[in-house]
């Protein structure tokens, strides 16, 4: 049964799914499953410039799927909302099984 917060609830929860709504902030959190990286490395990795990966970064914390470390001149991120890559394992399933279909299809 809906309760009073329900229609909060589901602004708070569309939140994080526009937070993960890019491809460049889907690589970071696929790449901090692995461990917390430097933005530098995050940098590396997405080719982009500094600023843009700041944005990025600053667009999947204010969400709270990411949670940042400063220690000295570097800051270090680390994925805060672990359970997303069952979610994003859950997308991939389905993305291949479109395939295979589609394969099938034209065969």
């Amino acid at each position: 049964m809906p309760n009073y917060n329900d229609k909060e609830l589901l602004n708070e929860k569309a939140k994080i799914f526009k937070a993960l709504a890019h491809p460049t902030r889907l690589m970071i959190v696929e790449k901090l499953v692995n461990g917390e990286c430097c933005v530098c490395e995050l940098v590396e990795l997405a080719g982009v410039d500094f600023s843009t990966v700041s944005r990025h970064l600053a667009v999947l914390k204010e969400a709270g799927i990411i949670s940042d470390d400063k220690r000295g001149q570097k800051v270090f991120y680390s994925l805060k909302l672990t359970c997303i890559m069952q979610f994003i394992g859950c997308v991939e399933t389905l993305l291949r099984a479109q395939l295979e279909a589609k394969i099938a299809m034209l065969k």
